[in-house]
């Protein structure tokens, strides 16, 4: 009965405060709506047309009075007046007041405003409203003021206040109906115990509830929160308005929520709620209406969870350093390890990573002495920052400094704090406040160490966020390091061996083609991406206006491959020199590599040079012959000079050093302007691609840019750019020589028969000799010429066989060929004071450049050669003693000093 006393005293006031209030606002509407009827209506007769020029007139009331009352009666409102700027009505409902001033303050209207305004005074308290007329030019010519009496706004609340009682009533007797039904279910519901016995019971439990080191929960079926206990609200994190809110609104997370919403008991699970470690239990409660609650209990094992959590952080560091034996020292670069580290400790153990490098690993030399300079090799972060130098940044370390002091020592160092600490910054103290700055919090440096050479620096970054590094990290920062130091190690060992040999194989390479005027020369070598190779190539000026063209493979890479081709080349070198053919040449150098493997085989390093391939070709700038032979290398690309590409068929011989078969030789005649391609496999061959298809590749790239007539450097170029794999796994070795033919005028030549080879056409010869020499206009070395072609000529009729050919060639020197069918050859001696002859090669050797012989396939061809300028090309002056000669006949028709 309490309950129900009290309820009914609540719904009497409440409703008591309703009804005031409704009458309250029910005569504000009135007055509102009374203001905005009188507005309206005083605004629309003041902007009435004609209404200024009716108040200038003579009779204004009689002219406004009609229009003023028939306005009044349909806006429906008490009154409408009219006054002049002064306040004297001209029209008023109420006659007697024409004439008579308006009572009120009407200066706002006067100013041209329009207000609204409860009035009290003479005649009667009103709402009204005041607008000012004003006439074209905007002043102010008069007021119109309109409204309702008070008394009539006030019976318009009378007339609603008994609707507003009878409902207030019927409220009140509604709500008391309502407690009584409230008040007799909340008897049933507690089994008739009164407030005494409620407040003490439940006084009881709450005590029990949060006395308790256990959270208790009650969900409902519905997941709104029925009850939770400090301990509960502490262990969740509960806000102070959790209970009668869902489970979903608390933001506890979708693990959690989903733990705490599911319908099945729950037994002693381990839940991790933030950073705390539950024990959950759960059971179902059943209600008479079948609707299920939970209730919900909750432990504090954080302890437990400790020693879950040094297991966890112990489980992810040998997880990093498995990755890291993994993804660190994946290549054999110094710069790309650096790289990986930085990848593998960045975002797990650190936010940032810089890895920084001496000088001499870098370039693959020994680290040692005092640390001067390094070169930051890598640098990462979770997000990009100002305050660390980018990658390829020289440093300089200062003596005396921590830095100089850590390289020196090789021991690691820990700063837990970087904003409270300084010495870390002494090395570069603008960059360490931009660490700060950037709230950068802890610091590990750990010297990059390998068979107790210190390698480098890497330095491990934390910003504040996280947890600063201790103690405990630093063994496994220089765990991580240490694997990256034998990797950098490796790359730099591996970057110096490289390093040698690329330097080697360089020098023994050609860097500057000699020049020549038979062919028009341009070259292309790119080394492979991995390892050193065995390419060459060559272009060999000969004797006769020719040049000897050499391109070679050296199976395999390395050291060895680069040495073996230096061999090879000088070999090519000295056979040239000898003015071999092709086939010959080829065969000299398979008898080269036979010994060299043998020399190998006894050494017992088991080395062998089987493999190599070598192309020789000879080209003839007079007769525009080009012969080739070739030593198990692809043949030659021929590009005529109508822009057509082909690849001519040259017997193909068997590799340098795998048998012991004679070479063949193919005689290609080139016309001036075709370019002659020779390229070694990497050019063509390619994983995945036929070799077929290289050849068509190439064959379709010479086409193109003989179509666009390009010179041989740019061919070269393009052709290389078209044909280069993406990942060169060998080296590619690239010669292009376009052909130049001798002008015939440029050459001059002599047969003698067995009927005229005799000493007397010497003179003949030599005579026509010097005239040709005039007209080319040699007459310089015209005398060095003819005591030249005197000497080998008569030799030539005196020791050879007929018949006897003489050649002058004017090229970009002179050359003086002799041949006969003999195959005797001359030799140059020193004759003792008595000896009637031996002194004419002497005499060649000494007027001559060069001078020597070579063997066509049936004769000799003695040659000489001579510069067209220099101290050769003067003419010499000499005391010929006849004994100097070896025939008195050889000095019939010289010209030059007495003899």
């Amino acid at each position: 009965m309490q309950v129900f006393g009290m309820q009914v005293f609540l719904i009497v006031l409440l409703v008591a405060a309703a009804a005031a209030v409704l009458v309250l606002q029910s005569r504000s509407d009135s007055v509102n709506t009374a203001r905005s009827r009188s507005l309206a209506a005083a605004e629309a007769f003041a902007h009435a047309p004609g209404l200024p020029r009716a108040l200038r007139s003579r009779d204004p009331t009689a002219a406004l009075e009609p229009l003023a009352e028939g306005a009044r009666k349909g806006a429906g409102i008490d009154f409408i007046t009219v006054t002049d700027t002064r306040g004297i009505r001209i029209t008023d409902p109420q006659r007697g007041l024409i004439g008579k001033r308006s009572m009120g303050d009407l200066s706002r209207a006067l100013a041209g405003h329009s207000f609204t305004e409860i009035f009290y005074g003479a005649p009667s308290d009103a709402v009204r409203a005041v607008v000012p007329v004003t006439d074209a030019g905007g002043h102010v010519v008069g007021l119109v003021a309109a409204g309702i009496e008070i008394s009539n706004v006030t019976d318009l609340v009378s007339r609603r206040l008994p609707l507003f009682l009878g409902t207030t009533a019927a409220a009140l007797a509604v709500a008391t109906v309502g407690a009584a039904l409230v008040s007799r279910r909340l008897s049933r519901q507690t089994h008739g115990l009164g407030p005494a016995e409620m407040t003490r019971m439940y006084e009881h439990n709450d005590a029990v509830l949060h006395a308790v080191r256990e959270g208790v929960l009650i969900i409902g079926s519905d997941g709104q929160v029925l009850l939770a206990n400090d301990e509960a609200r502490r262990l969740l994190s509960l806000p102070p308005d959790a209970e009668l809110g869902r489970v979903a609104d608390l933001g506890l997370g979708e693990a959690t929520e989903r733990l705490l919403t599911r319908g099945e008991a729950v037994t002693d699970a381990v839940h991790l709620t933030g950073d705390r470690l539950l024990a959950v239990n759960m059971r179902l409660i059943r209600t008479r209406a079948g609707l299920g609650s939970r209730v919900v209990t909750l432990r504090d094992t954080t302890e437990l969870r400790a020693l879950t959590g040094r297991a966890e952080v112990a489980r992810e560091r040998l997880q990093l350093l498995y990755d890291a034996s993994g993804r660190v020292g994946t290549s054999l670069d110094a710069v790309r390890t650096a790289e990986e580290l930085a990848e593998v400790a960045v975002p797990r153990f650190a936010d940032f990573v810089t890895v920084d490098l001496t000088e001499p690993v870098l370039s693959g030399g020994e680290p040692g002495g005092a640390f001067t300079t390094m070169r930051r090799a890598a640098v990462r972060g979770v997000r990009d920052s100002e305050a660390l130098d980018p990658a390829g940044t020289r440093i300089e370390v200062e003596p005396g400094t921590p830095l100089a002091q850590y390289l020196a020592s090789g021991e690691p160092t820990l700063e837990a704090d970087l904003p409270g600490t300084y010495d870390w910054r002494q090395q570069d103290p603008a960059g360490g406040l931009r660490a700060v700055a950037e709230g950068f919090g802890s610091l590990i440096r750990m010297p990059l160490t390998a068979r107790g050479v210190v390698l480098g620096l890497v330095s491990f970054w934390r910003a504040l966020e996280r947890d600063p590094y201790e103690e405990d990290d630093l063994s496994f920062a220089e765990e991580l390091a240490l694997r990256a130091a034998l990797s950098v190690d490796n790359a730099r060992r591996f970057t110096r061996e490289h390093t040698t040999a690329v330097t080697l194989q360089q020098s023994l390479l050609p860097h500057d083609l000699p020049e020549n005027r038979a062919l028009d020369v341009a070259h292309r070598y790119v080394p492979a991406r991995a390892g050193v190779g065995g390419d060459w190539f060559d272009v060999i000026p000969l004797p006769g206006a020719r040049v000897a063209l050499v391109i070679g493979d050296v199976v395999g890479h390395g050291l060895h491959a680069a040495v073996t081709m230096g061999r090879l080349r000088t070999a090519v070198h000295n056979f040239s020199s000898l003015d071999l053919s092709p086939d010959e040449i080829l065969g000299h150098l398979n008898d080269l590599v036979h010994s060299m493997d043998e020399g190998n085989s006894s050494l017992g390093d088991g080395t062998v040079v089987t493999g190599a391939t070598c192309m020789y070709a000879v080209y003839e700038s007079v007769s525009g012959r080009c012969t080739v032979a070739s030593a198990g290398h692809l043949g030659p690309a021929l590009v005529d000079p109508d822009g057509t590409a082909r690849f001519p068929a040259v017997p193909l011989g068997p590799p340098l050093g795998t048998a012991s078969l004679p070479f063949e030789t193919a005689v290609l005649d080139l016309a001036a302007g075709s370019s002659l391609v020779l390229y070694t496999d990497g050019l063509v061959e390619e994983r995945g691609r036929d070799m077929d298809v290289g050849l068509e590749l190439l064959r379709t790239a010479l086409e193109e840019q003989a179509g666009l007539d390009t010179e041989p450097r740019e061919m070269c170029r393009s052709v290389f750019d078209a044909l280069s794999p993406s990942h060169r796994e060998d080296d590619v070795a690239l010669l292009v020589a376009r052909t130049r033919l001798l002008d015939p005028s440029s050459v001059a030549d002599w047969e003698l028969d067995a009927e005229d080879a005799d000493p007397a056409a010497v003179a003949t010869v030599r005579s026509q000799a010097a005239r040709r020499l005039s007209e080319w206009g040699l007459d310089e070395i015209a005398f060095n010429t003819e005591l030249i072609l005197s000497e080998l000529l008569t030799n030539a009729v005196r020791y050879g066989t007929a018949p006897i050919r003489v050649r002058l060639l004017h090229s970009a020197t002179l050359t003086c060929e002799v041949a006969d069918s003999s195959s005797t050859s001359p030799h140059l001696k020193r004759a003792a004071a008595m000896d009637e002859g031996g002194r004419g090669l002497y005499l060649v050797a000494q007027f001559a450049e060069r001078w020597g012989t070579r063997y066509p396939p049936h004769g000799k061809i003695i040659w000489a050669e001579q510069l067209l300028t220099g101290p050769q090309a003067q003419p010499q002056q000499w005391s010929v003693d006849l004994d100097d000669l070896d025939d008195l006949d050889d000095l019939e028709g010289l010209e030059g000093p007495d003899p």
